[in-house]
């Protein structure tokens, strides 16, 4: 298929090598201008996402539109909500319009099972789920899942949300959100963990070549529109810290910081749907998740070094 990845993040970045792998189309719309980010095999088109009404043509010949960008995270959303709204959810809205005159089949949304609920009313979280989010993150998710709906409904545009937990892995930046990437960052730099809280709030944490099965049968056609997807059960930052320590064998220090009102004490999604819809489970547990990402950060830091050592000037008294 012609396939248009918006966003190359972390997870867009996982979801381009599978696709290739696969033999599909790909171009990728990205703010990135740095052509060493590319990844051979795409067509890249770089712009804004706030200013996707300049990009008229980019959905011209495609079948599906993965839409993976987000502006803001959740803490940042909530010091400038207007600019979260603007730059997410009327962006999406433009982008849906461009879909439905250029006759794109299909758009798969990754949304945010970690926060379109708000506190939980029962453990674990079904898509059923009163959604209350109390952050505009959240609010801006279920915006655009609401959006879909209505596109869905009026225009006939097929569309899959799947609200994804705590995803962690390979390719992460090291702005990453996810407690278990920045904490893995953070030992690899020799710094110490700096938890909010005194580490009993619970997550979902979930790998993300399990994400990535996960957005690939959503090409499939299924009649459940959103589907959680998350390990479908709950780790305590605490404990996270603890399997770090057995899984890279470092030693590190913890700093714990007064905790924020942002951060929903547990969260942990339901998978049932998911398992009925596409038959997909997770396939990585966390400690062998955490081993594979703590290697993929070792490697990428040899190999960084290695190319930066390959560019030093030579020292002529060597």
């Amino acid at each position: 298929m012609n396939i248009l990845v918006l966003g190359q993040g972390f997870i867009g970045t996982n979801l381009i090598y599978r696709l290739l792998r696969e033999e599909h189309r790909v171009v990728v719309f990205t703010k990135e201008t740095d052509s060493r980010s590319r990844i051979l095999g795409c067509n890249y088109v770089n712009g804004d996402f706030s200013l996707i009404e300049n990009f008229p043509g980019l959905f011209d010949g495609i079948d599906v539109v993965f839409h993976l960008i987000g502006t803001t995270t959740p803490k940042e959303s909530n010091d400038n909500p207007k600019y979260d709204i603007s730059s997410n959810v009327i962006s999406t809205v433009v982008m849906l319009d461009r879909c439905c005159r250029a006759g794109v089949k299909k758009v798969i949304f990754t949304s945010s099972g970690g926060t379109v609920y708000g506190l939980p009313r029962f453990i674990p979280i079904t898509e059923d789920h009163p959604t209350e989010p109390i952050c505009s993150y959240g609010i801006s998710k279920l915006m655009i899942e609401k959006y879909l709906h209505m596109f869905n409904y009026l225009h006939g545009l097929n569309y899959q949300v799947l609200r994804i937990s705590n995803p962690y892995g390979p390719y992460h930046s090291s702005e990453s959100q996810g407690a278990a990437d920045v904490f893995l960052s953070r030992v690899q730099r020799g710094e110490p963990i700096e938890i909010w809280g005194d580490g009993s709030v619970c997550r979902d944490y979930v790998y993300i070549d399990d994400v990535i099965d996960a957005l690939y049968l959503s090409l499939l056609d299924n009649n459940e529109k959103v589907l959680n997807i998350g390990s479908g059960s709950g780790t305590t930052l605490n404990s996270l810290v603890s399997i770090i320590r057995d899984a890279t064998g470092e030693k590190f220090d913890v700093i714990y910081k007064e905790g924020r009102n942002v951060d929903i004490p547990i969260n942990v999604l339901s998978i049932e749907r998911a398992a009925e819809c596409y038959g997909w489970k997770p396939k990585v547990d966390l400690h062998r998740g955490i081993e594979m990402t703590w290697k993929w950060l070792v490697n990428e830091r040899r190999e960084t070094l290695g190319a930066s050592s390959l560019t030093e000037t030579p020292d002529a008294n060597k």
